[in-house]
């Protein structure tokens, strides 16, 4: 299909990479393994905690992305997806750094919402504490003329972090209860949609039957492999 070579800034969480590869090679339309996007992942689970808003002494992950970066493009890579949401908070940095497309998580999640047919208006945003806060979701898709709704405080500390946690442990079964109760309620809350815009929470909800949640929701790999495949293909 494409002698172009896809770089996968991974690691952030291993398992939820692992999820990209195999949902990427799932998506592509092929007949014969010579189809599929030639890709290189890098994951390097050393990179320092994201998830929580950072505090004076926090270690910085901006450099071990930014090594992840160079060690991508010496490999000959032309684009870089990374599948990990809160990573993009310093999207603009690794942009700089990168010289290479790369596409934005946001950007594929609102593909999506097109895709599915939900319009503008009324949408969830489930994430990590540091996805939300910096607004990372609210601020892109508020310019596309969604209204963006997030989980409560309470709701984030009870529910939300202590499942993310859960899926990085390997306890993925365990999520899907904590994780619905969000969707449902944000769904309760007016949204026709909500978006997991943490690439583990996915992981979580597909644990459990989707008979169970009252809203679709935007599976933010699955969004981001079909940006991946629209690249290799342009």
């Amino acid at each position: 299909m494409t002698d172009k070579v896809l770089g996968v800034l991974g690691g952030m969480g291993p398992l939820a990479s692992a999820q990209f590869m195999l949902r990427m090679t799932l998506l592509t339309p092929v007949s014969k393994d010579q189809d599929h996007i030639p890709a290189v992942l890098w994951s390097d689970p050393r990179v320092p905690v994201r998830g929580e808003v950072m505090r004076p002494g926090d270690a910085d992950p901006l450099p071990w992305l930014l090594r992840g970066i160079e060690g991508l493009k010496r490999a000959g890579c032309g684009a870089i997806v990374i599948p990990c949401n809160t990573a993009h908070v310093w999207y603009d940095q690794m942009v700089d750094a990168a010289g290479l497309p790369i596409p934005h998580i946001v950007d594929a999640a609102a593909l999506d919402l097109d895709r599915i047919g939900i319009r503008p208006g009324r949408i969830g945003v489930m994430g990590t504490p540091m996805t939300l806060r910096t607004k990372l979701y609210q601020q892109r898709l508020a310019s596309l003329g969604w209204e963006c709704i997030v989980p409560t405080d309470d709701q984030m500390t009870r529910l939300v972090s202590p499942a993310i946690a859960l899926v990085k442990a390997n306890q993925v079964a365990d999520a899907f209860e904590p994780l619905a109760e969000v969707v449902n309620d944000l769904a309760a809350r007016g949204a026709n949609a909500v978006v997991l815009g943490c690439t583990e929470i996915p992981l979580g909800i597909q644990a459990g039957p989707a008979s169970r949640l009252n809203a679709p929701v935007i599976d933010t790999i699955d969004a981001l492999a079909r940006s991946a495949i629209a690249w290799a293909r342009s």
